[in-house]
């Protein structure tokens, strides 16, 4: 008989106290704003009076999973410097600048689901760095198999729902994960759904929700319901089969409003379907929405009491959790969900990404005329200094001379 020999991954210890001192400091050179710190320092406000007020949410920008991820690619690159080849899968994170620093550094863009095509050109001397967000089993174990050093910068978060769906699936429980199915997060955690012959399906909304509880309740069309989440649900799932018990998981980066209101309906469903006695057996939950995420949520709720007259989010288009921070934004004021400060090209014109529509759109007149009053935010991965540049463009706009907004002492150690 023939001994298969399992491929075993390749490991290094990236955080020597003497690699990581380099790195922060070049990390801090890139995405840091003394501005921006100086403002934290003082109520999260600046005010020029008769003209500008700008209020920053509490919580923004760089959560520690993020950190770690760009602190790890940063480290990787010191540990294998050129020649080595890296290569990531995807982006590191969901904002178009950073990962254009890290493709500067000579990091090699592939897709965050390769193609055997692009397997092949790997080999053991390559480095692959998994992002934060997780990949699929089946493409971790192509990497693995290559014999390839994967530097693994997997959010703690995300595993932790891996964790859950994964005893799920031992379980013979269906994880009905509410999340995006055509995110990487998403993707990942649906992969190891199936790892003990899972199953899954994947709710994007409420809408979604209601045609589940609908099938449990009442059954129907199989074929039906499934073409209304195709492209959402594991190999060989059965709705008349694998819905008799469910597990709710989530995406981190989700609304947790909306994701407890998911937890309702379906348990609400399963109660009436199997009684109270019998819903232990039927259904089950966890609360998985990241911390950094949910911070960053109730911060802009509660700048969202505050008077505005209208606010900008900044982040990558494809951030889930900054998209859901527009959400917010845009049920109470006008919103601009902007990418970088280039972005508001003038006064009576700003280019911004509009969710309805999936595009970047143009709106006319957007920054009202004498004083105002303007909120900002940020997601958990969009830099400080990315948040320090629509400041000075705010400023800018509204003829307002830095100098006069800022101490001296502190702009001295402003990166521009």
């Amino acid at each position: 008989m023939t001994k298969v020999v399992e491929t075993k991954p390749r490991k290094i210890n990236l955080r020597r106290p003497d690699i990581m001192k380099e790195v922060q400091a070049e990390v801090v050179t890139h995405y840091r704003s003394a501005l921006v710190e100086f403002l934290r320092d003082h109520e999260n406000r600046l005010v020029v009076p008769g003209k500008l007020t700008i209020r920053l949410a509490k919580q923004f920008g760089f959560c520690y999973g993020v950190e770690r991820a760009i602190d790890l690619a940063y480290a990787a690159r010191k540990v294998f410097p050129e020649p080595v080849r890296i290569f990531l899968l995807g982006e590191i994170i969901h904002n178009p600048e950073v990962n254009e620093q890290i493709e500067q550094m000579g990091i090699r863009a592939m897709s965050s689901r390769p193609s055997e095509k692009e397997l092949g050109i790997l080999n053991p001397d390559d480095v692959v760095i998994i992002p934060a967000f997780g990949t699929e089993v089946g493409t971790r174990q192509a990497i693995q198999d290559k014999g390839c050093l994967m530097v693994d910068t997997t959010c703690g978060d995300v595993m932790s729902v891996w964790k859950r769906v994964k005893q799920y699936s031992k379980d013979n429980v269906t994880s009905i994960i509410h999340g995006k199915a055509w995110h990487e997060e998403t993707k990942a955690t649906s992969s190891q759904a199936t790892t003990a012959k899972g199953h899954y399906l994947v709710a994007f909304n409420l809408e979604e929700t209601n045609l589940i509880c609908d099938y449990i309740l009442n059954g129907g069309d199989k074929e039906i319901f499934l073409k209304s989440f195709k492209g959402a649900y594991s190999k060989g799932f059965d709705p008349d089969i694998h819905l008799n018990a469910v597990g709710v998981a989530n995406q981190t980066t989700m609304l947790r409003g909306e994701t407890e209101e998911v937890q309702r309906r379906l348990s609400q469903a399963m109660e009436k379907r199997y009684g109270t006695k019998n819903l232990r057996h039927h259904f089950r939950f966890f609360d998985t929405i990241c911390s950094a995420t949910q911070d960053r949520q109730d911060a802009l709720e509660k700048l969202l009491l505050q008077p505005m007259d209208l606010l900008i989010v900044i982040g990558g288009y494809n951030s889930s959790n900054t998209s859901h921070l527009a959400e917010m934004g845009e049920a109470q004021l006008p919103t601009y969900f902007i990418k970088n400060a280039a972005k508001m090209e003038s006064n009576a014109s700003i280019k911004h990404f509009n969710q309805h529509k999936n595009a970047e759109v143009t709106t006319a007149d957007w920054l009202p005329e004498g004083d105002i009053i303007v909120g900002i935010t940020a997601g958990a991965s969009c830099p400080n200094n990315l948040i320090e540049e629509t400041i000075r463009r705010l400023l800018e706009l509204k003829e307002i001379p830095l100098e006069t907004a800022f101490p001296k002492e502190i702009l001295q150690f402003s990166n521009w």
